[in-house]
């Protein structure tokens, strides 16, 4: 495919990596380890978070107006929805809302299922996402005769965000998460676990080590960054060697810095939106 640079003075190409909290910096290390080029502004929209236990009914309107905001005030190419539970609740109100590419989460089923020799599969999640009609819809479609043990862990999005804040993760916080992979029927089956939740990566490092055995984790950011790259390369827009200076657009204050901190590896501009009343 032909490419072109874009005009001297037009601004370096870039996407908005969209969460709650800041699971997605998750999916912003693939995309910054496939494309160093591409700048990263990161969009958290932490006045409604958790999204884990809001309804449906909250969450739909309220992900399209935020992530719509955020695209406005950094005007990127590209739209990530850096978070399981936005992702299934209304990537097609978003596609249908904005004119950019938007790229969802989906949870890694299809290649787990693909890969997994005892056809036992856990597919860790929020309860948002383990009871959703999205989710139930994936498995059937894509488990293919692989047995998918659901496995609610709500707790984990706490936890990494504890480890961003450089909070050490020990065996005994992890404990009740591996007992409902490991120690339930069909456990000592299972031979890779779904990470259906951008924050969960965050910790695959410690529930690795504290797993009463070897299995693989699977998560989708590897799989995001690339369908970015085939959307860079769709829209014609050729990568500088480096990034240009990305924004931490926030939908509230970020009142204890927490979250500029989480980031701080990328450096971003902190922009708070002034939220409507």
């Amino acid at each position: 495919m032909h490419k072109h640079s874009a005009h001297p003075d037009s601004p370096a190409p870039s996407a908005l990596i969209f969460d709650s909290g800041v699971g997605a910096i998750s999916i912003a290390r693939e995309i910054r380890r496939l494309m160093p080029g591409l700048t990263l502004h990161l969009g958290v929209d932490n006045g409604f978070y958790p999204y884990g236990n809001k309804s449906e009914e909250e969450l739909r309107p309220r992900i399209v107006e935020q992530a719509q905001a955020m695209m406005e005030h950094c005007s990127a190419d590209i739209l990530v929805v850096g978070c399981n539970t936005a992702s299934t609740l209304a990537l097609p109100q978003l596609r249908e809302s904005l004119d950019k590419p938007v790229v969802g989460v989906v949870p890694a089923v299809k290649p787990a299922a693909a890969a997994s020799r005892t056809r036992t599969i856990a597919l860790i999640a929020t309860e948002g996402t383990v009871n959703r009609r999205y989710t139930r819809e994936l498995i059937e479609q894509f488990a293919n005769g692989n047995r998918v043990i659901n496995v609610p862990a709500p707790e984990l999005v706490h936890l990494a965000e504890s480890k961003l804040r450089g909070e050490a993760i020990t065996a005994k916080d992890l404990e009740p998460v591996l007992h409902r992979v490991f120690h339930t029927a069909g456990g000592d089956q299972v031979d890779i676990a779904v990470l259906a939740c951008t924050h969960f990566p965050l910790l695959r490092e410690e529930l690795d080590q504290f797993a009463p055995r070897s299995i693989q984790w699977l998560d989708s950011g590897e799989a995001i960054a690339r369908r970015v790259r085939w959307w860079l390369e769709e829209l014609k827009l050729v990568l500088p060697d480096a990034p240009g200076t990305g924004r931490l657009i926030t939908s509230s204050a970020d009142q204890t810095g927490n979250i500029e901190l989480a980031f701080r590896e990328f450096a971003p501009i902190a922009e708070p939106l002034v939220s409507s009343p």
